[in-house]
């Protein structure tokens, strides 16, 4: 009996069993989809955070701890995100849609003096809930029915903290905590026999990691500056405990197991989930007015244990290139000359590969900060809004081509909340 499933399988069962996947079947290998992202505003810029400062008091970058040199309020933020996703498969022209929505980002942020800027926030990472039925008649007229299912999640509690050594240049680093319990499962039955044959992995995750980050900004005119920024992600220093089971047994009532008997079970522990990654990113831009940036990301492939065998993730890059404008933000009188329009694309190599053929991801993307109207221009609370249409995917090699549109929307409060300095 396979011990496997590969994709053109998976695009079979996905369509006949729709209604039981809680997000894309590529959640099926590896951690499933990761969910962990920049902040509504920088997802609006195709992802450009690396060479970001933002002009104004009120954002913490985590994801270039390094670039919050303008941070000077403490600043609140709660942030949701709805995903829409449209699967088609070349299997019989089907085609599902589904819908979901998570809180994407809490976080809170202050300067600890004029050159220290902390902050601290909670993201899901990844989630993976999937459910795939797959039947075929095998020799003797037997039939072979496969069910393959996941679920878990694993969040992310992150820490970072920079310091401006000179007024154009700072480092600083983050702290990112992993923690959650991820399923994988995969039972075979026949139509002549009473036993449920199951491959299951269960992966407890707890683990930490830290990233380094640079960023350099110089005036290059009296309104004009030039933006230079690097990141790099260390391995892991938790881990990842794994644990395999090969079994027989039967179901009565419920999810209870019954009659089991153990085949093979395995028990390893492992420090690569979360690989290691750099970034550089370049930006460019006027005062208050607006600013264009291109960034290269980096992932570091990785091995991971899925149903009892090594799970190979590739080696992955992206590309992305944003900005912002800003009509004019002292205009009082014209309510959308103070609204900050953001917009983006990116394209990513991903890191899984079936028959040769890769599962890439490309997006548009664009968005709107809309001030508190009553608020002055020191502050700058308000609301981000963003957009990201885009597709994963393709039709190839019997593979599942995944279009989206994500939808996100965050509140950020900003004020001066702690006026005593803790360092000088």
């Amino acid at each position: 009996m396979k011990r496997f499933f590969v994709l053109p399988m998976i695009a079979a069962g996905f369509f006949l069993n729709a209604q039981t996947i809680g997000n894309s079947p590529y959640a099926a290998f590896g951690i499933g989809d990761v969910k962990y992202d920049n902040t509504t505003d920088i997802s609006s810029m195709g992802g450009v955070s690396t060479a970001y400062i933002w002009d104004f008091n009120n954002n913490f970058n985590f994801n270039n701890p390094a670039a919050n040199k303008n941070l000077e309020l403490t600043t609140v933020k709660v942030e949701v995100s709805n995903e829409n996703n449209f699967f088609k498969s070349n299997y019989d022209n089907m085609s599902v849609t589904k819908h979901s929505s998570y809180l994407s980002n809490i976080s809170i942020a202050f300067p600890l003096s004029n050159k220290v800027k902390f902050g601290l926030g909670y993201q899901p990472y990844s989630s993976k809930k999937y459910s795939v039925l797959t039947k075929e008649v095998v020799e003797g007229g037997n039939t072979q029915a496969s069910l393959n299912r996941g679920d878990g999640n694993v969040n992310t509690v992150q820490a970072g903290i920079s310091y401006q050594f000179t007024p154009e240049f700072a480092l600083g680093l983050r702290s990112n905590f992993y923690f959650g319990n991820l399923y994988d499962i995969n039972e075979l039955t026949f139509s002549d026999a009473e036993l449920i044959n199951g491959y299951e992995t269960k992966n407890k995750v707890k683990t930490f990691n830290f990233t380094l980050g640079t960023a350099y900004q110089k005036k290059l005119q009296k309104d004009r500056k030039l933006t230079l920024g690097a990141t790099y992600t260390f391995g892991n220093t938790g881990q990842m405990e794994t644990r395999y089971i090969n079994s027989t047994y039967f179901y009565t009532a419920g999810e209870t197991k019954n009659n089991e008997s153990i085949i093979d079970e395995k028990y390893s522990e492992d420090k690569n989930l979360i690989p290691m990654e750099f970034s550089l990113g370049a930006g460019y831009g006027k005062d208050a007015k607006w600013f264009v940036g291109t960034q290269l990301d980096y992932k570091k492939g990785e091995t991971i244990q899925f149903l009892g065998k090594p799970f190979v993730n590739n080696d992955a890059y992206k590309i992305s290139a944003g900005g912002w404008y800003l009509p004019n933000y002292n205009n009082f009188r014209n309510y959308f000359s103070r609204v900050t329009y953001r917009y983006g694309a990116y394209y990513e190599k991903g890191n899984l590969s079936f028959n040769g053929t890769n599962v890439n991801q490309f997006a548009i993307t664009g968005g709107m900060t809309l001030p508190f109207e009553n608020k002055s221009a020191s502050r700058m609370s308000g609301i981000d809004v963003g957009i990201e249409l885009g597709k994963r995917g393709t039709l190839d090699n019997n593979l599942i081509r995944q279009n989206f549109v994500n939808l996100k929307i965050g509140i950020n409060f900003a004020d001066k909340w702690f006026n005593k300095r803790l360092y000088d």
